[in-house]
């Protein structure tokens, strides 16, 4: 008679748990504006003319980042996401557990710290203020009137995190952090669009679950489109002909999100996510020009 399970079955049973493990933490972390955010900020030192190594610093102290705000969202998150019957959550799911969340999400913003200073120490404290506003709003901000602020925050540094390495040390011109800041706001609004209900039932009570989904489906293009102004007309000198046209397609892309909201509720965000797209080649496009004062 063979006493308990077989020792290749638990082996394979762990292996398959610690699979599914790393898939609910890969999940967790957002994986989607985790990797976007790190490849538009690694982008963006490229094209301001960082180096190969300052380029790769800057890539893994976003990531780092990224990857710690994302894994506290969800960690915080779990009683709330559980109430709203929220199942494709990985920690909802049963795939990962909270406190192996918790603690990826400690670990990730230790390593941010080193890593970001490593870009200089104005570089690096200007980073971790980005993080620790994203912390704040996972941690309690996001329930709030000021819900907006963290992510005008966390956009707002990225083009001085960038700046901020290069030799010299200069800081970006004005208009790249507020159009960064403006990009955050409407990524919040954005983003949490489709979540409204749910969260409105669990008691979060944010800046956009106040506006209502109608009111944030009307507002979410204004700080989008405010971004797109501002990379257009804040550089010196005449704007060229594709900085026009990109302004042009922007506008026209709102018009069009707006007018037929109301065939279907995902034309506006799919409207948005287009705004957005153009805001960044924009910004991307400005390359060296956001050092000029």
């Amino acid at each position: 008679m063979t006493v308990g399970g077989s020792p290749g079955r638990e082996l394979g049973s762990r292996a398959g748990q610690g699979t599914a493990a790393a898939v609910g933490l890969l999940r967790a972390c957002h994986p989607e504006p985790t990797v976007a955010v790190t490849v538009l900020v690694t982008a963006l030192a490229v094209a301001s003319g960082r180096g190969a190594s300052g380029c790769v610093l800057v890539a893994v102290a976003i990531l780092t980042g990224q990857l710690s705000i994302g894994w506290c969202n969800d960690a915080v998150d779990a009683d709330r996401d559980t109430r709203a019957g929220r199942t494709g959550k990985p920690i909802v799911g049963g795939m990962v557990s909270a406190r192996t969340v918790r603690t990826a999400a400690v670990v990730a913003l230790v390593l941010c710290v080193p890593l970001s200073l490593a870009s200089g120490p104005l570089a690096g404290a200007v980073h971790l203020t980005g993080v620790a506003a994203a912390w704040a709003y996972d941690l309690g901000l996001k329930a709030t009137v000021l819900s907006w602020l963290p992510y005008a925050i966390g956009f707002g540094i990225l083009p001085p995190f960038v700046t901020l390495g290069l030799p010299g040390r200069p800081w970006p011109a004005w208009w790249a952090v507020l159009a960064a800041a403006s990009l955050g706001c409407g990524a919040h609004l954005a983003n949490v669009l489709p979540d409204i209900p749910a969260d409105l039932a669990t008691g979060v009570r944010g800046w956009p679950q106040r506006l209502g989904a109608a009111g944030v489906r009307l507002l979410v293009p204004v700080p989008l489109l405010a971004a797109s102004g501002l990379l257009v007309l804040g550089p010196s000198g005449s704007p060229g002909v594709a900085s026009w046209v990109a302004l042009a397609v922007a506008g026209a892309l709102t018009a069009a999100g707006l007018a037929l909201g109301g065939r279907s509720p995902r034309l506006p965000f799919a409207a948005t996510i287009a705004v957005a797209a153009v805001d960044v080649v924009l910004l991307l496009a400005r390359g060296t020009e956001i050092t000029a004062r």
